[in-house]
């Protein structure tokens, strides 16, 4: 004869379910993400590394006592009872002195200007994760307005912004890059009511946010496509919703999640591309360092002084690692086919066929 199911066994049962019921799906990708071990623990690293380069001006005022374009060719450093000179009569730099000289020149110098390095790192790295983020930004709200424009509009509309996309990203993104950032770091921009001085940081995030706008505007363009095919939608337009409040109040918070992962990849991409024109003259100008500048700084002294050129490759490889792995996380967990699978997982809601 069979006996029924305890009563706190049941209870527990249904409370799990009701939980799993009631989590929102913010809160169901939360917990997706958390048990991502690798996700979480790339995303501490990058914590890690933007505290890094936010604690430039403390590590500037209070240790290294001073800035990060300040030259000292012709200054000298004391080690204890010995005297160094921070640039040799030879102009080679002083090489790393770590905590020897109460953390000044932690890094040494970087060539004959004596500048010290690890100010320089870290200030370098403020600018790189700016230009990274502000064109994330940027680029994503572009792609978003374009996308809903194109799909939802379709016709002329979608082929006009269909073409122009295309026609970018056919080109050679580095050649045309080097091309555009060289001509804005040296006659800047003036174009209407919009003015761009030469040298300024917005040069390289014009330029990237030109080539990267079609790598995300055209997936979203094809999820709004099928977006507007749903149900939900035809619901609006029968209800006498306009077109701005069907794609911005009805369509938009569906592509939130494909939004979020894009803005993740794209800072990891726009930083890698902001090195390549640093590195090739057409990105960051001087007096002003970011990581890519660094790299090609120290490519000049890669025999006497290799990390000058290692530690700020390290330093983009780390974060362009993290936020990929990061990405890859949220992916995964805003991805509503990985419902069924966590929930199975964790207890809170039965898998089909289960036995009782």
């Amino acid at each position: 004869m069979a006996t029924d199911p305890q009563p706190g066994a049941a209870a527990a049962g249904g409370g799990r379910e009701r939980r799993g019921s009631e989590a929102g799906p913010w809160k169901l990708a939360l917990r997706r993400f958390l048990r991502n071990r690798w996700a979480v623990a790339f995303l501490g690293l990058f914590v890690l590394i933007v505290l890094f380069v936010l604690a430039a001006p403390l590590w500037a005022d209070h240790v290294a006592h001073t800035g990060p374009n300040r030259n000292h060719t012709l200054e000298k450093l004391k080690v204890g009872d010995e005297v160094r000179e921070v640039v040799n009569i030879e102009g080679q730099p002083i090489g790393p002195q770590w905590f020897e000289a109460d953390g000044k020149f932690f890094l040494g110098a970087d060539g004959r200007l004596g500048r010290d390095e690890m100010v320089r790192l870290m200030y370098g790295g403020r600018i790189s994760l700016l230009i990274g983020l502000s064109t994330a930004v940027i680029t994503t709200a572009l792609a978003l307005v374009l996308g809903l424009l194109a799909g939802y509009y379709r016709g002329w509309v979608d082929s006009v912004i269909a073409r122009v996309l295309d026609v970018i990203w056919s080109l050679p993104v580095l050649l045309i890059g080097i091309a555009l950032g060289i001509t804005l770091a040296i006659g800047g921009l003036k174009l209407g009511p919009v003015e761009i001085q030469a040298g300024s940081l917005w040069g390289p995030i014009l330029v990237i946010c030109i080539f990267t706008v079609p790598y995300i505007a055209r997936p979203i363009r094809g999820e709004v496509l099928a977006l507007t095919e749903k149900e939900f939608v035809e619901a609006a337009v029968a209800q006498g919703a306009g077109p701005l409040r069907i794609m911005f109040a009805e369509i938009l918070p569906n592509l939130a999640s494909t939004a979020i992962v894009f803005f993740t990849l794209t800072i990891a991409n726009n930083m890698l591309f902001e090195a390549g024109l640093s590195f090739l003259g057409a990105g960051v100008q001087p007096p002003n360092a970011s990581w890519g500048t660094l790299i090609s700084d120290g490519s000049d002294l890669l025999n006497t002084q290799p990390l000058l050129a290692i530690l700020p490759g390290v330093l983009i490889t780390l974060t362009v690692l993290s936020l990929n792995v990061v990405g890859d996380g949220l992916r995964d967990a805003l991805d509503p086919r990985s419902k069924v699978r966590l929930e199975a997982h964790t207890g809170m809601v039965e898998p089909k066929g289960a036995s009782v």
